[in-house]
């Protein structure tokens, strides 16, 4: 191969991982096609082609990318952080944090697998873990507002260390202005902190922002109701089960629903 093939291969892959950015996976898969023509041996376009078809919703020949990718780098973190991620969305956790178990072996300043994995518990409901991983990836990344968030909204959730989880929802929405999830997660801490208002402020800031948000609309229903609005809470509540029927039973984990809110 000579150097102009290989330039042209780097030079393929960066046009295609930028149409990936765009979400024009379609254009993203012929650069990194030729990219790999070019230079057989190169993983990151196997890498990148993988990322377009995660976007095209095609988890398993995302894998097989991914798998090319570690075969031709086999310590490559990125790569096993990114077949951790489709798995995890494929629902095969066991894979998934294998994989994201070795992409922090591999790079262990690679924030991202962090965030990735402390998902991936979360979702088994292992939240001990879900929470240090998001912390390790806050470290590493502190200026990572979505990081920041998920572990605001995840120790809301399990209803620990809300004055901390308080504390990043604000450093998030400081990074991040307006941030309709931020919003949401913020309101979820002070709905257990018991400051209705604000909650009942944040929830609509967020609605403002994502108008059809069952989980807002249901957060601020329940807001309301404690705050002694029955017949605003209660509205609050049919709207969001028009949109998700099954509302009340994803949120059974709160803990906050009022009688009148059945």
């Amino acid at each position: 191969m000579s150097l102009s093939d290989e330039g042209l291969a780097q030079a393929y892959n960066n046009r295609g991982a930028a149409s990936n950015l765009r979400g024009d996976y379609d254009r993203a898969i012929d650069d990194l096609n030729e990219a790999i023509r070019l230079d057989p041996k190169f993983a990151m376009p196997h890498l990148n082609r993988g990322l377009s078809y995660i976007g095209k919703g095609d988890y398993q020949r995302a894998i097989g990318e991914y798998d090319e990718a570690i075969r031709l780098d086999p310590k490559y973190a990125r790569a096993y952080a990114a077949r951790g991620n489709a798995y995890s969305a494929e629902k095969n956790y066991d894979h998934a944090i294998a994989d994201l178990d070795e992409a922090v072996r591999f790079d262990p300043k690679l924030a991202a697998a962090y965030n990735s994995r402390g998902r991936v518990y979360e979702r088994k409901g292992d939240y001990d873990r879900a929470i240090a991983d998001r912390s390790t990836a806050i470290l590493l990344a502190p200026q990572n507002a979505a990081y920041l968030n998920s572990r605001c909204w995840l120790r809301a959730l399990v209803g620990r260390d809300l004055q901390g989880a308080l504390t990043d929802c604000n450093e998030s929405l400081r990074l991040r202005s307006g941030d309709a999830d931020a919003l949401n997660s913020r309101a979820l801490v002070e709905l257990r902190l018991g400051t209705f208002d604000k909650a009942i402020e944040d929830y609509g800031l967020a609605l403002a922002k994502h108008g059809g948000d069952a989980d807002s609309l249901y957060g601020r229903g329940i807001a309301k109701i404690k705050a002694g609005d029955a017949e605003g809470g209660n509205a609050d509540i049919a709207a969001a089960k028009a949109i998700k029927s099954d509302i009340a039973d994803a949120h059974a984990w709160l803990g906050q629903q009022a009688t009148s809110a059945q």
